[in-house]
């Protein structure tokens, strides 16, 4: 399988496109005026708490507080860790007090972001856990005997370090294969830097920000890539520049695979980037067969539902189910990292008769799944045969970063009738009517409502002139939606 990083990169606006095959699984957008915040470390001050809820409201200098659970605040010492999750709130916390605190996620729609003090600092193959001495080690390295040569190489260098150092490591996905001196040189960076951070905390006064992570495209450079990646190509030569000095030093094994691209027609153009973005921001999604998926997205879950359409098949019914349900299983996997739905996720998969097919189709979702980089739970298919799962969230999703709801339907995806409408403004007029003296009306509404009033409800504003004794008028107002309508009195 062959994989490649493309940059976009703009004064503006940093878009990260990770494309398997020539197909675009997932993108990465950062704006100069809004950076995500996940990873920042702050200096908080407590300035709520809530006992009912067993959380507290801390300011860390944002717009709006974030939040942090009790589950989230770090034991003072080991005794502490037990029964740690069953201490009050009141007891952890207090306001006007002052906390160290990481987010773990950006800030979601009304919601605030979400904090931790389990401070976890990354590098290119290991996690710094400042206030734990655990040695773990990513799922993802699945070879025993790799796993535990990668255990004793961190296990030795901590005691290299030296013995008054604290802190444990989590080595990541990135960390297979690695030698000795590339787990030195990582706990050593990681330790000097957290040595910076605790300076950085005497010093300041909360609210303010201690530690910001790295931006995206170094970001990329040390959570996204790995072997697989073949290359990585870069559209700014500035980018560029940055990107090489920080693979050299840090990942110098891709170090060939790193390429300035400075062609005249855009970089996202060329592999059909563009075109796949605007795709994902449509409810609608077609599959190659002629099925196709509808996404929905809420606050409260994603629901993906699953349709033939056009694809008939060439046996029988059960068939061409299945076949539809397969290639489902590719595209939603495929969807979600793609807009980066996250949260719960209801799916509806066309209904089968056959055992050995759904299973079939789940395993293959499953599958289908292990590239996502986001942690992915399928809790199983309930009694309706909806398959309910989570993918965590941590930061906006692709239809929330470049879209704003509707200002005429309020989101709703929907909008009034125009016959609604003109029933509506039936009502108001006999409200007006009875609240005040006027010798005529004057309805200003969209040229949709206006053209109805003249024609199919002619007669009923004929009858209602007769009925308050009094002349109706109608005006089109051009920037009026078909909601939007005014009853003026003259």
């Amino acid at each position: 399988m062959s994989e490649e990083i493309l940059m976009n990169i703009t004064p503006m606006e940093s878009r990260v496109a990770l494309v398997e095959n020539g197909v675009l699984q997932e993108i990465y957008i950062e704006r100069a005026c809004s950076r995500g915040i996940v990873g920042n470390i702050y200096k908080g001050k407590v300035v709520r708490v809530l006992p009912g809820m067993q959380a507290a409201f801390v300011d860390i200098g944002l717009e709006r507080a974030a939040f942090i659970h009790a589950s989230e605040i770090a034991p003072r010492n080991d005794k502490d860790s037990v029964v740690q999750s069953e201490r009050p709130i009141v007891e952890l916390v207090h306001e006007g007090q002052s906390l160290v605190v990481q987010v773990t996620k950006d800030p979601l729609g009304t919601k605030g972001a979400r904090l931790t003090t389990h401070i976890s600092i990354p590098a290119r193959y290991l996690v710094l856990m400042p206030h734990n001495n655990h040695v773990g080690i990513s799922l993802r390295i699945e070879d025993a005997e790799e796993r535990e040569r990668l255990r004793k190489l961190v296990e030795e260098g901590m005691k290299d370090d030296g013995e008054d150092e604290k802190g444990g490591f989590i080595l990541r996905t990135a960390a297979e294969g690695i030698t000795e001196a590339e787990v030195k040189a990582d706990i050593l960076f990681l330790r000097r830097l957290w040595q910076t951070i605790e300076e950085t905390v005497k010093e300041s006064t909360a609210p303010s920000t201690i530690y910001e992570d790295l931006p995206l495209h170094l970001r990329t450079m040390r959570d996204l890539v790995d072997p697989d990646i073949e290359k990585i190509r870069i559209d700014s030569r500035e980018t560029f520049n940055k990107v090489s000095k920080f693979v050299k030093k840090l990942v110098p094994q891709v170090d060939g695979r790193v390429e300035y691209y400075p062609g005249e027609r855009p970089i996202f153009d060329l592999f059909g980037v563009e075109d796949e973005i605007n795709k994902a921001l449509s409810r609608k999604v077609q599959l190659k067969s002629g099925g196709y998926l509808i996404i929905d997205q809420t606050e409260a879950m994603t629901t993906i539902d699953v349709n033939t359409g056009a694809f008939v098949g060439h046996r029988n019914l059960e068939e061409t189910i299945f076949k539809t349900n397969l290639e489902a299983s590719v595209a939603i996997a495929r969807q979600l990292r793609l807009r980066n739905l996250g949260g719960i996720i209801i799916i509806d998969f066309i209904d089968m008769e056959d055992s050995e097919h759904q299973r079939q189709v789940l395993r293959t979702y499953e599958k289908s799944l292990e590239k996502d980089h986001a942690k992915t739970n399928i809790t199983g298919v309930s009694d309706l045969g909806l398959v309910e799962m989570t993918r965590k969230r941590t930061r906006e999703s692709l239809e929330n970063v470049l879209c704003e709801p509707c200002p005429t339907c309020d989101g709703r995806g929907t909008l009034k009738t125009a016959e609604t409408v003109c029933y509506e403004i039936f009502r108001e007029i006999l409200r007006a009517v009875r609240a005040y003296d006027s010798q005529s009306y004057t309805v200003l509404a969209s040229e949709q409502v206006v053209d109805r009033l003249l024609d199919e409800e002619s007669s009923n504003v004929a009858d209602l002139e007769e009925f308050i004794q009094k002349p109706i008028r109608f005006q089109v107002e051009p920037i009026y939606s078909q909601e939007q309508f005014d009853v003026v009195l003259v």
